[in-house]
C-alpha cells in the first residue's frame, strides 16, 4: 500500500515525547488530522506497544503537537495539543501537555517560525488552542538555535539540560471556564463503580474538583485505601483501584461540566485528570533515589489515559499547586503550609519532586490564580519525514 510523507520533528518536552507537525503540512480541517495522527503514533493497538507508529505504549509517549502561525494578537504561535489513545482509535484535544509546551518554544525557534538573537535569551509567547490560553516560554539561545546544554536536572529525565522556564498565565478555567469548576472548594461525588463481574457499586466520595491549566479532580489517597506511596507497577496490578479512580473521574467530568453523558466522559480520555494526593511522607523513587519527608509538601500519584503515570503530567501538577492554595480544599488540607506565601509547592511523585510556583488570591467571593510557574528541559531527537499509510488521507481535500 502506498504511503505520504509528512515533514516531522519528534521532541522530547519535560517528562514526555511527541511527533510535532507543522501546522501547514496538515488539513486545513482538524478532523482530517484524527486518523493521521493514529497512523503516525501506531494507535490503536490492543497489544499496548504502537510498534507500528512513533509512540511508546504509554499516555506520555502517545502524543503529537501541531505548531502555527498565531491567532491571536499577543502570541507568537497557535499549539494544538493531541493525546493518542493506545488501545482504541480516539484521539482526545480536550486538554493541553504541559510538558511538551516545554518543546514549543524551541521548536518555533529552530523552524524560524519565530526569530530571535543568535545568542542570548529568547521569549515565545504560544497561544494553546486547546485551552485558549496562553503560555510565555523563556530559554537560551546559542548560536541561533534552542540551547540543549546546561545544568537543570529533571526528575525522570537522565543527564541534565538547559531550563526552559514556563509561566502559565490565568491558568484557571482551561477546560471549563471556571477555576472551581462546581463553585466549591470539596465536593462529595456519588460514583458508579463497574466491577470486574459485571455488576456496579454506588459509593460517595469527597474530593477537590480544581480547573487550573487543565481539569483535574483529587481524592486523599486513603479514602481508597491506599497510601499514596505506590508506584506506577503496584498500581496496575490493583485493576479495582483503578476502575474506582476512572469511575471517580467520569462522575467529575459530568459534575464539572465536561461531558454530558457518561459515554462522552470515557471518550474524553484526557480529562479531567485524576489523581490521589496525600502529604508529604519519606519515598523512594523509580530511580531508587530517596525522598525525605521534609522535602516535599504533598505526595501524589496521577492516572492518565487508564495508565499510573511514571512522573505526574506538568499541568496536572500546575493544577495541584493552585488546589493547594485554595484554603478548605481537599489538597489544602492535606499539604504542609508554605512558610511564606510565595514559596513554591513541592510535589513528591514517582520520578523524583516536583516544584511548581502558583500565585492564588481570593476575589469576589471566590479564587483567582495568576499563574503558575514551571521548569522543565526539551530536546529535538529527529527531524524528517514521518509516514502515514494512504488510506488514513482518504477523502482528505489537498491543501
Amino acid at each position: 500500500m502506498r504511503q505520504v510523507g509528512l515533514r516531522a520533528v519528534f521532541m522530547r518536552g519535560g517528562t514526555s515525547k511527541a511527533v510535532i507537525f507543522r501546522a501547514e503540512d496538515l488539513p486545513r480541517d482538524r478532523a482530517d488530522w484524527t486518523p493521521i495522527f493514529l497512523g503516525v503514533i501506531g494507535s490503536p493497538d490492543r497489544n499496548g506497544r504502537q510498534l507500528d507508529g512513533m509512540g511508546g505504549g504509554l499516555s506520555s509517549l502517545s502524543k503529537v503537537c501541531v505548531v502555527g502561525p498565531p491567532s491571536r494578537a499577543d502570541a507568537d504561535v497557535d499549539y494544538t495539543f493531541a493525546q493518542v489513545a493506545i488501545g482504541e482509535a480516539a484521539v482526545d484535544y480536550s486538554g493541553n501537555c504541559g510538558n511538551m509546551s516545554s518543546a514549543i518554544g524551541p521548536f518555533a525557534i529552530d523552524e524560524g517560525i519565530v526569530r530571535a538573537a543568535a545568542d542570548g535569551p529568547a521569549t515565545v509567547r504560544i497561544h494553546n488552542a486547546n485551552t485558549k490560553k496562553i503560555i510565555v516560554a523563556r530559554f537560551a539561545v546559542a548560536e541561533g538555535r534552542a540551547a540543549v546544554d546546561g545544568d537543570f536536572v529533571l526528575p525522570g529525565v537522565a543527564g541534565t539540560g538547559a531550563p526552559v522556564r514556563l509561566d502559565f498565565l490565568d491558568p484557571g478555567g482551561a477546560g471549563t471556564g471556571r477555576l472551581l469548576p462546581s463553585g466549591n472548594p470539596v465536593d462529595q461525588l456519588d460514583v458508579i463503580i463497574n466491577l470486574q463481574n459485571g455488576e456496579t457499586r454506588k459509593e460517595c466520595v469527597t474530593v477537590s474538583m480544581v480547573d487550573a491549566a487543565n481539569p483535574c479532580v483529587f481524592v486523599a489517597a486513603a479514602a481508597l485505601g491506599a497510601s499514596g506511596l505506590e508506584m506506577p507497577g503496584e498500581l496496575e496490578a490493583r485493576p479495582e483501584l483503578l476502575r474506582r479512580l476512572e469511575a471517580i473521574r467520569i462522575a467529575a467530568s459530568l459534575r464539572m461540566g465536561i461531558a454530558r453523558t457518561v459515554d462522552e466522559a470515557a471518550r474524553k480520555l484526557s480529562i479531567p485528570k485524576v489523581a490521589m494526593v496525600t502529604g508529604p511522607h519519606e519515598a523512594t523513587t523509580l530511580a531508587g533515589d530517596r525522598i525525605a519527608a521534609d522535602d516535599a509538601d504533598l505526595t501524589v500519584r496521577m492516572i492518565s489515559i487508564g495508565q499510573p503515570h511514571r512522573a505526574v503530567p506538568l499541568t496536572g501538577a500546575m493544577c495541584l499547586a493552585v488546589a493547594s492554595r485554595i484554603d478548605g480544599s481537599m489538597v489544602n488540607r492535606l499539604a504542609r503550609r508554605p512558610a511564606t506565601p510565595g514559596d513554591a509547592v513541592r510535589i513528591a511523585q514517582p520520578s523524583g519532586l516536583t516544584v511548581v510556583g502558583a500565585a492564588v488570591r481570593p476575589i469576589d467571593g471566590g479564587w483567582h490564580a495568576d499563574h503558575a510557574t514551571v521548569y522543565r528541559t526539551a530536546r529535538r531527537l529527529m527531524e524528517g519525514t514521518v509516514f502515514v499509510r494512504a488510506a488514513a488521507f482518504a477523502g482528505v481535500p489537498p491543501r
